[in-house]
């Protein structure tokens, strides 16, 4: 039986995360958990939003579900994914952006993946205030042959392994020459080696507007890490928002797999969370670990039940509770 960290998070985590594990154990899948704490919750209790038993859990069963957790905005502790991915090396983010009939939005049949370099950029947070009484601020920003070398190859295997084959980088090398121009370079020469993929660049500002206009012209999108977090928020808007979007965080033997929106504290505690992001992240975990067929098994169920729009929460239009939601989708299973 696998064992493997489970982080529920702030806000509405608890609620998400506990329907998530009820479908996994109705599909049948065989997890021992190790729950552990993390984020504002725990800060709030001990003064450390990332404790040791948290670090070390990870550290032992290399693969990681969270929840949503909090982040300060302007002050207070570093984020605690940040820290996560850093000190895992989980240079890799994935996220999927796929159409769901029943999910409303302005596109049909969209499916992009968005894989994002995970640990450097101006995300390294090396941010400093230099001015007298905080009047100025400055960041380093860092981009690394090596780290672009490995994001950029990690996106051409993906690619190859879709029915597209097609890659875009994404930059802004025509300001950001030293930086982003290292990116592009690398990504040029790394493009070489994969000639049975279809490979283009775009700078990010017309990026955004070809993406919004035309997101069917894409396939796999690889970038540099702000870029990057812009990018895949865009792309699960095509698709009807956060709400439905799973993502994953991977390195050489640690994975970390989340729902990436937000903590939703005005509604945390009520049962009308929906789940959907946090069991679709389950999917991409299970997927990892192997389990493929499960995930398969538990997204057309998810797919299902939104489709029909019966038995959906309020943020779908639907007037379901998490658990009769939850309960839906175990039901499909069955």
């Amino acid at each position: 039986m696998k064992r493997v960290t489970l982080l529920p998070g702030d806000g509405i985590g608890p609620e998400i995360t506990d329907a998530t594990i009820k479908v996994l154990e109705a599909a049948g899948v065989k997890i021992t958990w190790d729950i552990v704490p993390g984020g504002m919750t725990s800060f709030k209790k001990t003064g450390n939003p990332l404790p040791d038993e948290t670090i070390e859990s990870f550290k032992k069963n290399k693969v990681l579900l969270k929840g949503p957790l909090t982040t300060p905005v302007g002050g207070g502790y570093k984020s605690v994914n940040v820290s996560l991915r850093q000190r895992f090396d989980l240079f890799v983010n994935v996220r999927p952006a796929i159409s769901i009939p029943g999910v409303k939005s302005n596109f049909k049949d969209i499916d992009l993946l968005v894989i994002r370099e995970n640990t450097e950029d101006i995300y390294s947070a090396d941010e400093r205030y230099t001015g007298p009484d905080r009047s100025t601020a400055e960041a380093t920003f860092k981009v690394t042959r090596a780290a672009s070398e490995r994001i950029v190859r990690y996106a051409f295997e993906e690619a190859g392994r879709r029915k597209k084959k097609k890659l875009t980088l994404v930059h802004k090398a025509n300001i950001l020459k030293c930086t982003s121009g290292l990116f592009l370079e690398v990504g040029a020469k790394v493009a070489r080696e994969f000639p049975k993929i279809k490979y283009e660049e775009k700078i990010v500002d017309n990026m955004c507007m070809q993406l919004v206009i035309n997101p069917h012209q894409f396939d796999v999108i690889v970038t540099t890490n702000l870029f990057g977090d812009i990018l895949s928020d865009l792309t699960a808007g095509l698709v009807g928002g956060l709400g439905v979007a799973p993502g994953a965080n991977i390195g050489k033997g640690y994975a970390m797999f989340e729902a990436v929106h937000g903590t939703a504290p005005d509604i945390a505690g009520k049962g009308v969370a929906n789940p959907t992001a946090q069991i679709l992240a389950a999917c991409m975990m299970l997927d990892y670990m192997g389990e493929t067929k499960n995930g398969e098994r538990i997204r057309s169920a998810v797919k299902s039940i939104i489709s029909k729009g019966k038995s959906v929460t309020k943020d779908l239009s639907g007037r379901a509770t998490t658990t009769q939601f939850t309960k839906a989708v175990i039901d499909a299973l069955e």
